[in-house]
């Protein structure tokens, strides 16, 4: 699976974690940026990652920043992004069951590295269910 994957300074160290983790599973990543614990600004990030996802490069986005809020809040100006801000496994579960969430937002300074790679794996396996649901994605993807 190709994932692309960036952060700003808040989510830095959670995303260096996670493309870790994420080469272990066996996914490409696409790193995006930032590289280190230096300030930037996070739409520009979250910029990239989207602009993956609506081209076709990736899958699936992952996106960190100190709370995931910032991230979700740009990426979910592109259309054809579904970007949720995930922060225990039920939402992680639930934004792909019924949103078809195509991005995953976290907050690099509440989430563990552990909880972090739970929530990301419970992401990348949980279908969409579709059905009733579908009417409203497609609602989402026509703004």
């Amino acid at each position: 699976m190709f994932i692309s994957i960036a952060s700003d300074h808040g989510g830095f160290l959670l995303k260096k974690h996670l493309v870790s983790f994420l080469e272990r599973e066996g996914h490409h990543v696409i790193d995006r940026g930032c590289t280190d614990e230096q300030p930037v600004d996070y739409p520009d990030y979250a910029a990239l990652v989207a602009q993956d996802i609506i081209g076709g490069n990736a899958e699936y986005g992952i996106l960190a920043c100190g709370s995931g809020i910032g991230m979700s809040m740009m990426a979910n100006r592109y259309k054809g992004v579904r970007a949720a801000l995930v922060h225990c496994d039920e939402y992680a579960k639930l934004s792909r069951q019924h949103n078809n969430a195509n991005v995953i937002c976290l907050g690099g300074r509440f989430l563990s590295s552990m909880d972090a790679e739970r929530m990301v794996r419970l992401f990348l396996s949980t279908p969409f269910e579709g059905g009733r649901h579908e009417r409203r994605v497609k609602k989402l993807d026509s703004c």
